[in-house]
Order: C-alpha cells, then sequence, then structure tokens
C-alpha cells in the first residue's frame, strides 16, 4: 500500500494562479521581460528519486507577451516564432544531475522545429500538500533560428535568452 502513495506524491499538477514562465532578453542594450501565457506542464519530482522525475512542458508560442505592443506583434511573425507555422515550442527532459548542491535537469527544447539539448536550474520547494518549483536557465536563440534575416544582429538583440519559470504544484 505505501507504494502507491510514494508514486503518486511525485506527480504534481500546476496551479495556474502563481504559475509564470517568462524570458528575458536584451534589445539596444535593454533589457525586456516577457512572459508567455498559454502553456501546459507535466510535473513529475522527487528529488531522491531524480531517475524517475520528468518535466514534459508545451508552450503556445502566439502568448508571448512583453508590454511593448510593437514587439508583441512581432514575436508571433515569421522573423521570431513564426507560430503560424510552428505554432508550439516543447521541452522534455532527458535526464537530472546533481551539480554540487544545484539539482539541474538535462532535456530537449524544439522550437521552430529545431531540437537543441537545454539544460535549466531547478529549485524545489516542497510546502504543505504541494511545492514551489523553480527553473532558470539561457537559451541561444540563434541555435533555433529565432529573429534571423535582418534580427540575427546580436549587437541589435542579444543571441542569449534567459528563461524562468516558477510553478505553483500541488500532488496530484
Amino acid at each position: 500500500l505505501a507504494l502507491p502513495c510514494i508514486a503518486s506524491a511525485a506527480d504534481y499538477a500546476v496551479q495556474p494562479a502563481g504559475s509564470t514562465l517568462g524570458f528575458t532578453g536584451s534589445f539596444q542594450g535593454s533589457g525586456f521581460d516577457g512572459q508567455f501565457n498559454k502553456w501546459t506542464a507535466a510535473i513529475r519530482y522527487d528529488q531522491t528519486k531524480l531517475a524517475t522525475s520528468k518535466f514534459d512542458v508545451t508552450v503556445d508560442l502566439s502568448s508571448a507577451k512583453t508590454g511593448d505592443n510593437d514587439r508583441d506583434s512581432a514575436l508571433p511573425g515569421p522573423d521570431f516564432f513564426d507560430a503560424a507555422k510552428y505554432p508550439q515550442a516543447h521541452f522534455v527532459t532527458t535526464g537530472f544531475r546533481q551539480q554540487g548542491s544545484q539539482i539541474i535537469a538535462d532535456g530537449n527544447l524544439t522550437l521552430r522545429g529545431v531540437t537543441k539539448p537545454v539544460s535549466l536550474n531547478v529549485t524545489f520547494k516542497p510546502q504543505g500538500g504541494g511545492a514551489t518549483l523553480d527553473v532558470s536557465g539561457t537559451v541561444n536563440r540563434l541555435d533555433f533560428g529565432v529573429g534571423g534575416g535582418q534580427y540575427k544582429d546580436t549587437s541589435v538583440i542579444a543571441a542569449d535568452v534567459k528563461i524562468t519559470a516558477h510553478l505553483v504544484l500541488t500532488a496530484k
């Protein structure tokens, strides 16, 4: 009887209230923050059983918002996410590892039809019947063809984009 309880304790549902999936970039030397308003995440996590842990996240790229009308209308377009042709980004873990006191989630990110390995720092804090999960990492937008053509110039738009997520979780 104890085994099913242990297995189910590692599965979590994301609570949309309080959960965010964001990104930070730089345009002409000025930083900007954005977030995706539509995404789903399947989370299975146990710090003591990293081999059975898994993150599977799907993002609706047309939901990207930065608070700047010009940027918000350009991001889903063909020069950036090309959301008409590639409506979703997908990240799925391939494994977890401990590096000192830091847990790293290794996985594959698929964006604009390109799949590349990405590593994210993981901070998991159990609380009550759930937890909070914070992840962060950096991707090179040019690896995925985001901001090609005239936007390939990294002196105008920095190549590195920081990805962050704060998830409020409840045990399933």
